[in-house]
């Protein structure tokens, strides 16, 4: 297992930041390769892929969330083998780091080359980038889920 380790400061306040987090189905506004999302329950996600002309379909599970705290999953079926953790940090009234950590299992020589290279790393970091973006751009939430799992 290949393992990713990236964090972005946004200057939103920690609700409004995991409070758009936990809407999936906005994901691919800032997600590179990311085509759509499906929440299927509260705690199942269907994704939807497409990084270099490689199409994925894929669920994954949501195993605990804390508001304003942590999002936890991982895939429960399809082609993809990840799981991983975004965790909001208040740093001040109006500013946020969130953490991801995520561990995935490369799947072939591509995939695996790839990954030694860097892409994946480089793949979360203009996705936290975009995603900071797109909630100081908007300045509040597009919805909210304030349940715990």
């Amino acid at each position: 297992m290949s393992q990713v380790e990236q964090s972005v400061e946004v200057d939103v306040p920690v609700r409004t930041v995991y409070d758009q987090w936990t809407q999936f189905e906005s994901f691919p506004r800032f997600m590179d390769g990311v085509e759509r999302i499906e929440q299927r329950t509260s705690t199942l996600t269907h994704w939807v892929t497409n990084v270099d002309g490689v199409k994925r379909e894929f669920d994954a599970e949501i195993t605990e969330q804390i508001p304003d705290e942590r999002v936890a999953w991982t895939t429960v079926s399809g082609d993809v083998r990840q799981a991983g953790v975004v965790t909001f940090h208040r740093i001040s009234d109006t500013t946020t780091k969130v953490m991801l950590q995520m561990e995935f299992d490369p799947e072939g020589l591509a995939e695996t080359v790839g990954d030694k290279l860097g892409f994946v790393k480089r793949r979360v970091t203009g996705d936290l980038k975009r995603f900071k973006e797109f909630i100081e751009g908007r300045g509040s939430e597009t919805g909210a889920w304030r349940g715990q799992v």
